[in-house]
């Protein structure tokens, strides 16, 4: 279906926190209220790449919302490029963004989204990629979370996300919705042993989860990079839109 766009703002901890969020069209077919996703991009922001993701999930009739994850540390509107020197400041500014921040930020971008008149509030996901992946396991840690897509989620399996160690899987017992990890297998930045360490930890939980592995690199859904899959990133969606579909019924 067709989408719109918008920008919107919130604080937290003082902080301005820039929104960018996509929805289904007012007179689109099923006009009405829509699953509400929390989306988290990579370490670059919302450049063009992952507002087209973020687009491309919209128009199966989600409203999708993705904040700005370096608000405290980049201006707004920041788009950090995707170079060797943009590679160094997004994980700089990762490292110097304490756990509980991004927990904060999480719990207020669903907040929003409740409080949207075109979201059901009793329909709320997450979905991310990278660092992303990561902040969205996160997420669904907070009890409305229905479903939570987790893209080549990095430093769950080693808790690297931001200062000092992420208690990610410590607290796995807290997630209640169910959980979709999309892998390549041959990504670096998540290896066997990681990916292995994350299915065991699920493995002795009650959690409905699911893993994909695709043979692909890191980062294979980004369509602006030399290591996009565009093979494996279409299966990988079409795992992401049944999963969501699937979880909201």
């Amino acid at each position: 279906m067709q989408i719109i766009k918008r920008n919107a703002e919130l604080r937290v901890d003082d902080s301005l926190l820039r929104l960018y969020i996509a929805s289904p069209k007012p007179e689109a077919k099923a006009a009405g209220r829509y699953p509400g996703i929390v989306f988290y991009s990579d370490i670059y922001q919302l450049g063009g790449a992952i507002m087209r993701l973020v687009d491309r999930l919209a128009g199966y009739g989600y409203v999708v919302a993705a904040p700005e994850i370096f608000h405290r540390l980049e201006p707004v509107g920041t788009v950090i490029e995707p170079n060797d020197l943009g590679r160094m400041r997004g994980n700089d500014a990762a490292r110097r963004t304490a756990i509980a921040e991004y927990d904060a930020d999480a719990r207020a971008v669903i907040d929003f989204l409740k409080q949207d008149a075109t979201v059901n509030p009793d329909q709320i996901g997450t979905m991310g990629f990278c660092i992303g992946g990561h902040l969205a396991f996160r997420t669904a840690f907070q009890p409305e979370v229905k479903a939570a897509a987790c893209c080549y989620p990095t430093g769950i399996h080693s808790g690297k996300l931001g200062k000092g160690t992420a208690d990610s899987l410590q607290r796995v017992d807290e997630i209640t919705g169910d959980v979709l990890l999309v892998f390549g297998t041959l990504d670096s930045h998540v290896p066997e042993d990681g990916r292995q360490t994350i299915a065991t930890a699920l493995s002795k939980t009650t959690i409905n989860h699911t893993t994909r592995l695709y043979e692909a690199e890191h980062t294979f859904m980004r369509d602006d990079g030399y290591r996009y899959d565009p093979v494996a990133a279409d299966a990988a969606w079409a795992e992401v839109t049944a999963f969501f579909e699937q979880s909201f019924g």
